[in-house]
């Protein structure tokens, strides 16, 4: 699927920044911000190249970054690589995340600290070293991806939920701190989306499967019993938020979801 934007939503001459972006989601936002004119800096732990090398073909430049969210140095040395290529960043997509399904009786403190270092923690440290440029400059868009996990908590994810909540207070929070500086903080919310997180062996339809059901139909019945419109969500459905938010002066402090109405 290809997206076209009008001008007022055109990207061109910005430089921007999407973590996670191997695949999924965050391939999915870095791509569309690439077909409205941004250059585009992908980082992953691993994969990132692939997502490049699409941004690449869609008449952008690129860089592949590999970075671990959750240290410091690792975010430091990612934006400083940034600015050095590409002279400037003007948008920051922090989407890099993980989730696990465990009960809280069950949950050990090492997969608590898991979730929560690279969802909460892995947050504050992206926008701490983006905030550097972007002050700088006098401008800058920073869209922090949550969840409709952030909004509502769900069984068996109460460590993802935590995290999603807190990237939700933590966007508000700085929106406010820097709303004078000419940068605007927001989060995204995605509803139901096939991706990893959803599909596959270790995707949640295949782990809160009914007795006889197959992953397909649980994804389906995900569908039709959780989202009012009755179908999923898509990565494009994403993308077109952040371009929006990346060009909106006077959004901030946003909670924004696209999740088929779910959080209505």
């Amino acid at each position: 699927m290809s997206e076209s934007f009008l001008p007022e939503f055109s990207l061109s001459g910005k430089v921007a920044l999407v973590t996670g972006a191997g695949r999924g989601l965050g391939q999915g936002i870095a791509l569309s911000l690439a077909r409205a004119g941004a250059d585009v800096a992908v980082a992953d732990l691993a994969g990132a190249e692939e997502t490049a090398a699409q941004v690449r073909a869609l008449g952008r430049r690129s860089l592949a970054l590999e970075v671990d969210v959750a240290r410091q140095d690792s975010v430091r040395a990612m934006v400083a690589r940034i600015v050095e290529g590409f002279g400037r960043l003007d948008v920051a997509i922090n989407n890099a995340g993980v989730i696990g399904i465990h009960k809280v009786s069950e949950m050990t403190v090492e997969e608590w600290d898991r979730v929560l270092n690279v969802n909460a923690r892995g947050v504050f440290l992206c926008c701490q070293a983006e905030l550097e440029p972007m002050r700088a400059q006098r401008w800058g868009r920073i869209v922090n991806v949550a969840s409709i996990a952030g909004k509502v908590g769900l069984p068996d994810l109460a460590h993802y939920c935590a995290s999603k909540f807190a990237v939700v207070g933590f966007s508000n929070a700085l929106a406010k701190e820097v709303a004078r500086e000419g940068i605007t903080v927001n989060a995204l919310c995605p509803g139901i989306v096939g991706t990893g997180m959803w599909r596959g062996e270790q995707g949640l339809a295949n782990r809160w499967r009914q007795p006889g059901e197959s992953e397909a139909q649980s994804w389906e019945r995900h569908q039709a019993g959780l989202l009012p419109q009755g179908e999923a969500q898509t990565a494009e459905d994403m993308g077109q938020l952040a371009v929006y938010l990346a060009c909106a002066p006077h959004v901030t402090g946003q909670a924004i979801a696209v999740d088929g109405g779910f959080s209505l």
